[in-house]
């Protein structure tokens, strides 16, 4: 199965510094005031018939102006709907550490429950599978589940219409959470996304994210994802946008050198609002 790659989340920009406050339209330094919630829904697809149709949801609460917590989920229809996933469950923590002028740099942390997936890895992992509304596949399999613990810094600069924000991130991923004494798999990802505002109610966004693993025989098994989308603000409070977006596998470690682009393209739409 090829993977599907739509990333982003949401955020939020400003014109100007001051706007940049809690305005919900697509900016990747967006974090919610003290008080402020969020969801940012995502329906995503892939040109390939093979895959899977995905629907994506993002809850985010501002528990003061530094601090924001994020819950994500999704859910995968397969096979012309005769077989369904939830995928994963993640819960996210992130402190804005510094904010002035214009720059911004947040450290995050995280931990997850499903899809750990790099590149075709995505058919494994899922919390639960529907092969059929009379036979699910256990809760919580242990033959199939992966557990990621993620630790990350984010930064960025808004300047007039533009802003910049990058991001890299660590990963260990295990088939039980708390298993410090295995092996488990180990992945570094690094990433930049950027928005540039067109006037108050259009704006394009863009970026590329590389996720690779560093284990024994695998160092550098990974894969880049980009993506480019337009977003339209409907008001100060909420946001749609369209999407698409591409992958490029990277075989690596004892498989050998080899760099492939997936078949097709992603694409999908979103939804954004903030309360």
């Amino acid at each position: 199965m090829k993977k599907l790659a739509l990333t982003s989340l949401l955020a939020v920009v400003a014109v100007s510094g001051a706007h940049a406050a809690n305005v919900i339209d697509g900016n990747p330094l967006y974090m919610p005031k003290a008080g402020a919630f969020y969801s940012v829904t995502a329906l995503s697809a892939h040109s390939e018939d093979d895959t899977p149709y995905t629907l994506g949801e993002e809850f985010g609460f501002g528990v003061t102006d530094k601090l924001a917590v994020t819950v994500n989920t999704s859910l995968s229809e397969r096979d012309s709907f005769d077989f369904y996933s939830w995928n994963d469950l993640a819960l996210k923590a992130t402190f804005r550490a510094f904010e002035k002028k214009g720059f911004v740099g947040d450290v995050y942390a995280g931990y997850k429950a499903g899809d750990a997936s790099i590149s075709n890895w995505g058919q494994m992992g899922a919390l639960m599978y529907y092969p059929n509304m009379d036979d699910e596949t256990e809760w919580f399999n242990k033959d199939t589940m992966f557990y990621t613990w993620t630790a990350g810094v984010r930064g960025g600069y808004t300047m007039g219409g533009l802003t910049l924000a990058g991001h890299v991130a660590y990963e260990y991923i295990n088939s039980e959470s708390f298993n410090w004494d295995d092996e488990g798999a180990h992945k570094w990802i690094v990433g930049l996304d950027a928005q540039y505002l067109l006037d108050n109610k259009w704006n394009l966004v863009a970026g590329a994210e590389y996720a690779g693993l560093t284990n024994d025989g695998l160092e550098n098994a990974g894969v880049w994802n980009g993506y480019f989308g337009v977003n339209y603000n409907i008001d100060a409070t909420k946001f749609v946008g369209a999407y698409v977006s591409g992958s490029m596998n990277h075989v690596g470690g004892d498989a050998g050198d080899e760099w492939e682009f997936d078949d097709g393209f992603g694409y999908g739409v979103k939804f954004g609002i903030q309360f």
